[in-house]
Order: C-alpha cells, then sequence, then structure tokens
C-alpha cells in the first residue's frame, strides 16, 4: 500500500494543533506478535491517513537489546527499562509463560513509573504485569478469556470483566488478539475525532468496531454450534457455577424442564451427558490453574468443585491422561527451560 495517500483522501482532525503523541510499547519475552501489530499499525495508519506525525513509537523491553516474541520472531529493541516522559503512553504486550516473563525488575520499573503518572496498559496477558505491580488495585480490568480463571485467583482487589477492552483512569487493558485494534481506534478517537478512527478501520477492513461494552468470547450458541435457547441458558450456569456445581435436577428445574429431557437435549446436541459436560468444564477450569498459578492442588481441586484432592486426581487423570501433580511438574520444568 502507496504510504503517499492521494490529498483528495486525508481526513482532516479535529484538533490540527494537537502534539505528537509517543506510544512506548513494552516487549516481554515471548510476547504475542499479534496484540502488538494491532495496536502498532492503526497509529501508522493514522498518521498516514490525516498527512501528519499524530503519533510516534518506541520499542522498549529488558536489556535494551533484542527480545523474541512467542512465534520465534526476533525485535531490535530502541530502549532498556529506561525513564519515560510524563505524557508517553506505555502499553506492556504480553504473551506465553507471562508470570516468567514478569521479572522483579519488571515490576519495580511499573511501579516507579506509574508513580510519576503515566498512561499505562497491558495487552493481552500483560494485565497480570500491571496487577502484579499493583497497579490495577481497585480498577477494572481484562485479559484474555483463558487466563481469566487464575487471574481472579491471583488478584482479588481487580475488579476483572470480560471485555473486549477496558479504559480505567490511566489504566487500560485488553483482551489480547484483536481487541488491541479496538482500543487504539478508541483512543484516536478521543484524541482526533470518530472520523480519523473510522478511516483507520477502512484502511484496516475492519468492519465492526467493539467497545468496551463488548463481550471477548463468541456467545455460547456460537461456541457449541447449536441455537437452543434452554441448552445454551444451562450452559452459562455451568460455566458461572464452577466450585460450587449445580445438580443436574435444580440445571433442568431452572429452565423449566425434567432432568430427563436435559439428558436428552445433552445427548443430542452435545453427545455427552450434562454430568460429563460439567466435569469437563471443571477440569478444563482446573488445567488452567495448574499450568498459569502457583495455587497447590488442593486449592485447585476445591476452586474447580471437586470434595477431595484423590477424586480430583482420578478424574483428571481419565480426561488428561496425567495426574495433576505431573502436570504442575511438567509446567514447572517447562518454565525453568
Amino acid at each position: 500500500m502507496d504510504e503517499h495517500l492521494n490529498p483528495e483522501f486525508l481526513v482532516e482532525i479535529d484538533n490540527p494543533e494537537a502534539r505528537t503523541r509517543t506510544f512506548v510499547f513494552v516487549l516481554l519475552d515471548q510476547f504475542t506478535m499479534l496484540c502488538f501489530a494491532c495496536a502498532i499499525e492503526p497509529l501508522r495508519i493514522a498518521n498516514r491517513m490525516s498527512g501528519k506525525e499524530l503519533y510516534r513509537w518506541t520499542l522498549a523491553g529488558e536489556g535494551g537489546e533484542f527480545i523474541e516474541s512467542s512465534n520465534g520472531t526476533s525485535f531490535k529493541l530502541d530502549i532498556d527499562l529506561d525513564e519515560l516522559k510524563r505524557d508517553d503512553v506505555m502499553l506492556v504486550c504480553g504473551g506465553v509463560d507471562v508470570q516468567a516473563a514478569t521479572t522483579k525488575r519488571l515490576l519495580n520499573w511499573l511501579r516507579r513509573e506509574a508513580r510519576r503518572g503515566l498512561i499505562i496498559g497491558g495487552l493481552c496477558t500483560a494485565s497480570y504485569s500491571l496487577a502484579k505491580a499493583g497497579l490495577l488495585d481497585g480498577k477494572r480490568a481484562t485479559i484474555h478469556w483463558e487466563n481469566q480463571d487464575s487471574f481472579t485467583e491471583a488478584f482479588d482487589d481487580v475488579e476483572l470483566t470480560k471485555s473486549v477492552f477496558v479504559m480505567d483512569g490511566n489504566r487500560l487493558s485488553t483482551a489480547g488478539g484483536t481487541s488491541s485494534i479496538d482500543l487504539i481506534l478508541k483512543m484516536i478517537a478521543e484524541d482526533h475525532g470518530e472520523e480519523l478512527a473510522n478511516a483507520v478501520a477502512d484502511q484496516l477492513i475492519y468492519s465492526s468496531i467493539r467497545t468496551d461494552q463488548d463481550s471477548q468470547r463468541l456467545s455460547i450458541p456460537t461456541r457449541i454450534g447449536v441455537r437452543h435457547p434452554k441448552l445454551s441458558q444451562v450452559i452459562q450456569m455451568m460455566e458461572q457455577n464452577l466450585e460450587e456445581p449445580i445438580s443436574p435436577s435444580v440445571l433442568a428445574s431452572d429452565v423449566g424442564m425434567s432432568t430427563r429431557q436435559l439428558e436428552r437435549l445433552f445427548r443430542r446436541y452435545l453427545n455427552r451427558s450434562p454430568k460429563r459436560y460439567y466435569m469437563e468444564l471443571r477440569l478444563q477450569k482446573a488445567r488452567n490453574l495448574l499450568m498459569q498459578t502457583d495455587m497447590s492442588v488442593i486449592n485447585v481441586a476445591l476452586a474447580c468443585g471437586f470434595a477431595s484432592p484423590s477424586h480430583f486426581s482420578k478424574c483428571y487423570r481419565a480426561h488428561y491422561n496425567t495426574t495433576p501433580y505431573r502436570e504442575r511438574g511438567n509446567q514447572s520444568a517447562r518454565l525453568s527451560i
């Protein structure tokens, strides 16, 4: 795409005298390239569509040399974890093994920069880093749905939402993936008007801009491939009650059917019993907690509705062909490599 845009396509911004705004992207080890690219490209396109340098950016990270993304691509950093300017916007880009990437030096640096009043955001899993530094205490935030269970267990003082992105004062967070686009488009609109933000979205072939009211996950009917209102309602109740499971008879009664009818509904559309489906949801949550937290196996079992560690271990082995203890050991070995 030619960066020299025909003048007739240039967008007039709301504030022609606005100063250039600098974004500092802090790339953590094994960061997700998609969340980074979806944040930086709208800024580049905003400059192109306005014919002005509205935004500039720099790449920061520990060591200030090179950093590797989760897909193996290496990036040359511009700066180390240096002191930033007060009007800079800092966006921390997370990815896999964010706990290991959240070092003591990074935490101290985040706290120091936060005390200076910077706008600080966490993209994808980097909300964990911000929360670990105490920057999200008393704030609303979001994180990728796969990390929500472990985040909730670790950070009681953060009001976690399932939104695509959240802006709470000078703290920003996104759910990962393409949600960075929505956050940056919102910021562009606030800085320079809706017309420019919409023009950037058009250039990105991004036809449906989401707001902070949109949920990050697909609807239950879309996820399971079945559009049955009562089935969706039951699954939603299951997902919301993993720590204290609800009996099939109560689930059935709550949606106005018999236990036998509920059983037939699950067999017909999901080829498993309600009890089996519920167990799989609980075990999936347990696996996330084992992989992403240092919670004891006993506490993981309790958090997922298992009354005893032995029953939990038996169910886990039957589903994943390994024990919770071995799963935890394998994860520790991966993190130490």
